[in-house]
């Protein structure tokens, strides 16, 4: 994927965009492997040109949770990076991924209009983020399952998701096995049909 064509360069003319060029760098990162730490202070923004990225949490003991999925042209560790906190989260690559990496504090003040697009993209997150509590928040495997379906795509369309089953069941909050068994009780009642991770909601 281009960066400039991202919606974090959205609207940056080419003499910006090459201004912002000695900011960044690009970096390959294979299957697993932890981006960002947490604990440590993360200065830069990360901009996932292929792959994908999992923000995960650890709990005290061992355990790890997915808190979000991050595809080719969006960004990861924004809020970190503007506000100069630790990271309470780990960047880690769900696939062999390729990220660029912009320092947000020297990018900022070369080039403006990037703060308008960081607003956006920052105010979409926070949409993400109340569709996640929405589901984790139902009280119902099923519940969980269909409120995360529709809130993915229309009834009747074909959702690839970005998680495998144990992922999944990580998103929702949820334990696999119960998971598993809740889904093939909803295949059965005509409610939604699937394969590995390709979805349809019926009805």
């Amino acid at each position: 994927m281009n960066a400039s064509q991202t919606p974090l360069f959205a609207g940056i003319s080419p003499q910006d965009y090459a201004l912002l060029q000695p900011m960044t760098h690009q970096k390959d990162y294979a299957r697993g492997q932890i981006i960002l730490h947490a604990g440590n202070l993360a200065p830069q923004v990360g901009l996932v040109l292929t792959g994908r990225v999992h923000i995960e949490m650890s709990d005290p003991w061992g355990g790890r949770g997915i808190l979000g999925s991050v595809g080719p042209g969006e960004i990861f560790a924004e809020s970190y990076a503007l506000c100069a906190q630790p990271l309470q989260v780990d960047a880690v690559c769900a696939e062999d991924a390729r990220i660029l990496l912009l320092d947000a504090d020297r990018a900022l003040r070369a080039v403006p209009r990037l703060c308008q697009n960081l607003l956006s993209i920052c105010a979409r997150k926070n949409l993400a983020l109340s569709r996640r509590i929405f589901c984790t928040s139902a009280p119902t495997v099923r519940a969980r399952v269909i409120t995360y379906l529709s809130t993915a795509g229309r009834q009747g369309d074909d959702l690839v998701l970005p998680f495998n089953r144990q992922q999944l069941a990580d998103y929702l909050n949820v334990d696999r096995s119960a998971l598993s068994r809740e889904l093939g009780r909803m295949r059965d009642d005509g409610l939604l049909t699937f394969h590995k991770n390709r979805f349809r909601l019926l009805r």
